[in-house]
């Protein structure tokens, strides 16, 4: 007697002998949809089966033998959904499973890469959890990689031996910063010294557009009884708009001690621009606390909006960058976000 449930889920169409193929996996569909409709390729059919006990099968029904082929899939958790060790597994039976029906080549497009905090041994016998997330994909036979912001950009290169395209937060705020004031006298602030490169590169985006000096600043963060605590604010806030910038939220806390750091120093208005919101319930709070007066963040992560209620959250939409990274993987055309070296 077999044990498969009932619940079964059947998406996309019919494509063309020789096209490129995307397939979104179940709780991704809309996303996928959109970077399909951007990059001007058909959704792929493929069918998800739950088994009893937590096991299931994904397969793809269109044809995928000699096709470059994507899938995207948000691999994050979710309290009331699967797991993010659940959809990771899926992620990579299906990858597996597009290989060995003979696809081209599979890239994988990956909102938020999940482990990437761990990237390095901060006590013996730590794991280093990102490089062995990354062996994973390989494993499964993944070619090129690609995800919004990831943590620390080195460490997530140097995990991979597959090619990786990180897309930098900076490209999906573009269309933000072109909606800004050029009359604001903005600072740019990282909420701790890792992410000064992050933030630099929004800088830089800014000043473009608003043709002026945009002021950096940074918060020292460490640690005291193996707590975190905020130390120096360096940089110049006073009578600035401070926009703060991280690649994730979960419980805001490090946002929020920035934040609060740049009202304390004379900042005049607060906004957090995050490529990742996984919001906890403690983070309504924790902005709050701080007085932001907004909070923006990527669609990497869906219903961030209803979660972060009931702050003022902007959901910025990442299908024309997935686009972009998509040309790049399949016909090697030029990441619009990547600038000549002086």
């Amino acid at each position: 007697m077999s044990t498969e449930s009932s619940e079964r889920a059947r998406t996309g169409g019919d494509i063309p002998d020789g096209q490129p193929v995307l397939f979104a996996l179940k709780g991704s569909e809309a996303l996928g949809r959109q970077v399909a409709a951007a990059a001007g390729v058909e959704v792929g059919q493929h069918e998800e089966r739950e088994f009893e006990r937590g096991e299931h099968k994904t397969r793809p029904l269109s044809p995928v033998r000699g096709r470059p082929v994507a899938v995207l899939h948000a691999v994050h958790g979710d309290v009331q959904g699967p797991s993010v060790n659940d959809r990771l597994l899926r992620l990579w039976l299906f990858i597996a499973a597009l290989k060995e029906g003979g696809a081209s080549s599979v890239t994988a497009l990956v909102p938020y890469l999940p482990y990437s905090r761990k990237d390095r041994r901060t006590q013996p016998g730590d794991p280093v959890s990102s490089r062995y997330v990354a062996q994973h994909f390989e494993v499964a036979g993944v070619d090129t990689l690609v995800s919004i912001e990831p943590h620390n950009l080195a460490a997530f290169e140097n995990a991979f031996r597959c090619c990786t395209v990180p897309i930098p937060l900076a490209a999906v705020l573009e269309d933000w910063v072109a909606g800004t004031k050029s009359d604001v006298q903005w600072t740019v602030v990282s909420p701790d010294a890792g992410g000064v490169k992050r933030a630099q590169l929004v800088r830089e985006s800014l000043e473009r557009r608003i043709g002026a000096q945009v002021e950096f600043a940074f918060v020292e963060k460490r640690r005291q009884d193996d707590k975190v605590a905020t130390g120096r604010l360096a940089g110049e806030v006073r009578g600035k708009a401070c926009l703060i910038v991280d690649d994730l939220v979960s419980s805001g806390g490090t946002l929020a001690r920035a934040g609060v750091a740049c009202r304390a120093a004379g900042a005049t208005q607060l906004i957090a621009a995050v490529a990742h919101g996984l919001f906890l319930p403690a983070a309504a709070a924790s902005f709050a606390a701080a007085t932001f007066d907004s909070v923006i963040v990527t669609d990497s992560v869906p219903c961030a909006e209803r979660d972060a209620a009931p702050l003022a959250v902007t959901v910025l939409p990442t299908r024309a960058v997935f686009a972009a990274a998509l040309r790049y993987a399949w016909a090697g055309t030029r990441l619009p976000w990547l600038r000549p070296e002086p």
